[in-house]
Order: C-alpha cells, then sequence, then structure tokens
C-alpha cells in the first residue's frame, strides 16, 4: 500500500473525530429550575391542589346548605266564588291565607347536617392526599429531570473518552505500531458515541419541558442547579392508621354510616303545621284556620334506600379493611425498598471509584503499548455504564421516598404534614 493511500484515510479519521467534538459545547446561558423546596412551598396553586380545594369548598358549602330549614309556604285559598246563583261573584266568597311549614321532626335536620360534615371530612382527607400526590409527582419529575440532565452530562463525558480513545489509537496508527483498522474502529466508536450523546440531550430536554409544565415554572427550564437526587431520604416511621389512604377509607366509611341515618328518618312521616285568616264575605267576617297534615306511610317505607345504604356501609367497610391492610404491607415493602435503594447508591458509587481507577490504568497502558485497545473499550465501557448504574440507583431511592412519603401522609424528603 502507498503512503499516500493510507495517510488520506487517516486524514479523514482525523477530520472525523474534529467533527464529533465541534458541537459539544454548551449553551453559554442558562435558565436554572426553582429548588424543590421552592416549588413545594408553591404547589398549592397546582391545579391538582386547586381542584381539590374547590370541592372541599363545595363540601364544606354543602354543610352549611343542609342546616338550612326548609321555607314556608304561603298559599291563597278561594271557594264559593264565581259560580251561579248567589254564588256567582265574590259576595259569598270564602277567601283562606294560609302560612304552611315543615316541622322536621324525628331528627331529620341532625341526621342531614351529620351526613353532610362526614361527606365534608371525607373530601377533606382526600384533598390531602391529592396534596401528597401531588408533591409527589413534583418530585419524581424534579428527580427525573436532574437525572436525564446527569446522563446527558454522562454521554457527553463518554463521548469524550471515546473520541480521546480514538485519537490516541490514531496516533498509534500514524506510529505504526497499531493498523488503520484500530483508527476506523475509533472512528466508528465516536459516532455511536455521538449518537448516544444527542438521544441524552433530547430526552434531558424533554425532562425539562414536563418539569416547567408540572411545576407551572413561567420561564421553560433549561438546567437544575440544586440536587434532589443527592438528597437524605426521610427515616422517621408512622403508624400505619395515619396512612392517608386509611384516613380516606375510614372518612368515606362514616359518611357511609351517616347516610344510613339520614335514610332511616325519612321513614317516619313529614308533619306539616299550618295557620292562616279566612274571609267570610257573606257575614264580613274573619277568623282563624289551623292544621297539621302528614302523609300516611302505607306503600312507601323507604325499605329500599335503606338497604342500598346499608349496603354501600359494608362496601365501605370493606375497603377499609383492605386499606388497611395494603398500606401496612406497603410501608413494609416501601421501607425495604428504600433501605436496599440507599444500599444500591453506596454501591454504585463505590464501582464508579473503582471504574474510574481501571479506565485510568487502561489508558496508561494503552498510550504504554501494553494493553490493546479492545482491553481499553472494556473499561471505558465498564466506566460508562457505572456512572450511569449511579444515576439510575439514586432515581430509583427517590422513587422509594416518594412510596413511603405517600404512606406517612407527608411531602418526599420533607417532615410529617
Amino acid at each position: 500500500m502507498s503512503p499516500s493511500f493510507r495517510r488520506r484515510p487517516r486524514l479523514a479519521v482525523g477530520c472525523a473525530l474534529v467533527a464529533l467534538t465541534a458541537t459539544l459545547a454548551s449553551p453559554a446561558w442558562a435558565d436554572p429550575a426553582p429548588t424543590y423546596a421552592e416549588l413545594l412551598s408553591q404547589l398549592g396553586q397546582t391545579p391538582a391542589a386547586l381542584e381539590a380545594g374547590a370541592n372541599y369548598d363545595a363540601a364544606e358549602a354543602r354543610v352549611r346548605q343542609a342546616g338550612v330549614r326548609p321555607n314556608p309556604v304561603l298559599g291563597l285559598d278561594v271557594e264559593n266564588a264565581f259560580g251561579s246563583g248567589p254564588f256567582s261573584g265574590m259576595d259569598n266568597a270564602d277567601t283562606t291565607l294560609a302560612l304552611s311549614q315543615d316541622l322536621e321532626l324525628w331528627g331529620r335536620r341532625p341526621a342531614r347536617i351529620a351526613a353532610a360534615r362526614a361527606e365534608a371530612g371525607a373530601v377533606g382527607v382526600e384533598r390531602d392526599l391529592a396534596v401528597i400526590d401531588a408533591a409527589g409527582r413534583l418530585a419524581l419529575v424534579y428527580a427525573e429531570a436532574e437525572a436525564a440532565q446527569r446522563r446527558a452530562t454522562l454521554a457527553e463525558e463518554a463521548l469524550n473518552l471515546t473520541v480521546a480513545d480514538a485519537r490516541a489509537a490514531l496516533a498509534l496508527v500514524e506510529e505504526g505500531r497499531e493498523p488503520l483498522l484500530r483508527g476506523i474502529q475509533g472512528e466508528a466508536e465516536a459516532a455511536s458515541a455521538r449518537a448516544t450523546f444527542d438521544e441524552a440531550v433530547a430526552e434531558r430536554d424533554a425532562a425539562y419541558a414536563r418539569l416547567t409544565a408540572v411545576a407551572m415554572i413561567p420561564v421553560p427550564v433549561t438546567s437544575i442547579d440544586v440536587s434532589l437526587l443527592d438528597e437524605a431520604p426521610m427515616t422517621g416511621r408512622s403508624v400505619i392508621g395515619d396512612a392517608p389512604t386509611v384516613r380516606v377509607a375510614e372518612a368515606q366509611r362514616s359518611a357511609a354510616e351517616r347516610r344510613i341515618d339520614v335514610q332511616r328518618t325519612q321513614v317516619r312521616p313529614d308533619i306539616n303545621a299550618s295557620v292562616g285568616i279566612r274571609r267570610f264575605e257573606a257575614e264580613d267576617a274573619t277568623a282563624l284556620t289551623f292544621g297539621i297534615s302528614m302523609p300516611l306511610p302505607l306503600f312507601d317505607r323507604n325499605r329500599g334506600n335503606i338497604e342500598a345504604a346499608q349496603a354501600e356501609f359494608r362496601a365501605a367497610d370493606a375497603r377499609l379493611m383492605s386499606a388497611r391492610q395494603e398500606a401496612q404491607a406497603d410501608r413494609a415493602a416501601a421501607v425495604a425498598r428504600l433501605s436496599a435503594s440507599a444500599s444500591r447508591v453506596r454501591a454504585a458509587d463505590g464501582g464508579v471509584t473503582a471504574a474510574e481507577e481501571a479506565y485510568r490504568l487502561s489508558r496508561i497502558g494503552f498510550e504504554a503499548g501494553r494493553i490493546s485497545q479492545v482491553e481499553l473499550r472494556v473499561t471505558r465501557t465498564a466506566l460508562i455504564n457505572a456512572r450511569s448504574a449511579a444515576v439510575d440507583a439514586r432515581l430509583a431511592r427517590v422513587r422509594a421516598e416518594i412510596d413511603l412519603a405517600r404512606l406517612d401522609g407527608r411531602a418526599p424528603f420533607q417532615g410529617a404534614q
């Protein structure tokens, strides 16, 4: 092979490596996201929190409405008027103006108020759970955006290492210590690393967009400066009965029990009292009228509604038992996952340290000609995988903390609410 023929491929390899590294520089401007703590303090303005608060306000309004007594009924009756004979006009008419009122006996109103308060209590607990879920989602989106940012940085570092190794291989090729094939292989590896970097950057930008939308940040996020992945999880213990899911089930069971009382009061008849004035045109006289009316419970005893309310109570009671069992099992699993993820983080950090040292020694040996390019590639791949595993381990720890925080009834990485 002529020297001129060998020189052109080497020059092409070198130009390709320069092209691969030409656009690696990060933009000079960046708009960092607010910290997780700052975003958490603004959680009340998120759509989920606003919706839950509006639902609770509606439930409180229904409580106030339940305490309002029914309106009285004003009635006007005219008898013996506009007929025939002596009743042809209004001269012999009897006119009655009466006011009637539902007395709401048998505890109807207290039962209705108690049911509305129980419903409001259930909605209030659901509101708290919705806020906790929103905090968990915020923590997850924030951590995923930070993890995507770290993966993009690692992909850039991996590309730099790959390009540096390819240049070292090309230098050995120029010295005649390695065949030209090694330089071409290095170029191919650098091109693959560049594609991985481009994909990581796209994932990072998508994660930034999700964080901007979920946290309702007015300016698009382009970086995260304060880490959540390195934040230490909470280790406090809580009582299973304090789990928000259990509290929701308890409140729903109480509301179902109150609805039974409401349906039972409907069995008793509605009693209406009335008082009025009657005008006798023929005698040019007036008199008071009194009256009491009530329906006769001959056909409708409200049995169907009572049985339906009792069935709903049994269903709510079953959901409560299930929620307690699931909360106990889920918390044990969440504690185990959090402990395992903490161990995984420590192991991953140790793996990164060992992989960095192995790559450093391999690079020295490769440049000295004692280690082949294949062995250098293996140690470089191990380093890249170890750094990626460290990011994955921290993200898994955040997810475990989110699961445990939901069962504890608090925001992730925060104390009890």
